[in-house]
């Protein structure tokens, strides 16, 4: 296993400071990727944070109502190594590839179209 540490991000509009209004998980809790952490607020909205890892929250480094500094530490998340050997393996390079059959060519037609007035007739 692995720790891996969450760190406030940027969360746009060149803001430096979150606080921490509501905690979605505690310690001990298994979380999922892209599983919501923690509702942050800026000086312009409420945002929730998802998890970028799986595993199980170790730590939680703000109580609520804390203002922490963008990329400083949020949560501490324990990875399960196994996990990421137990994804599927990329394809190598150079391996062969079946291409898809190429689409036949679409016949349309065009209509001449006049600016306010829709389409014209051609007659």
């Amino acid at each position: 296993m692995s720790r891996e540490v969450f760190l406030l991000p940027d969360v746009g509009e060149g803001l430096v400071e979150a606080e921490i209004v509501a905690w979605k998980v505690a310690v001990g809790d298994v979380v999922t990727l892209n599983q919501p952490l923690v509702d942050v607020e800026t000086a312009k909205a409420t945002v929730e944070l998802p998890s970028p890892f799986a595993g199980t929250v170790a730590e939680l480094h703000h109580a609520v109502g804390d203002v922490v500094e963008v990329h400083k530490p949020l949560v501490t998340i324990e990875t399960d190594a196994s996990a990421s050997a137990s994804a599927p393996a990329p394809v190598a390079a150079g391996a062969p590839v079946e291409a898809a059959p190429a689409a036949e060519p679409i016949e349309t037609t065009r209509e001449a179209v006049l600016v306010g007035y829709g389409v014209g007739d051609e007659g």
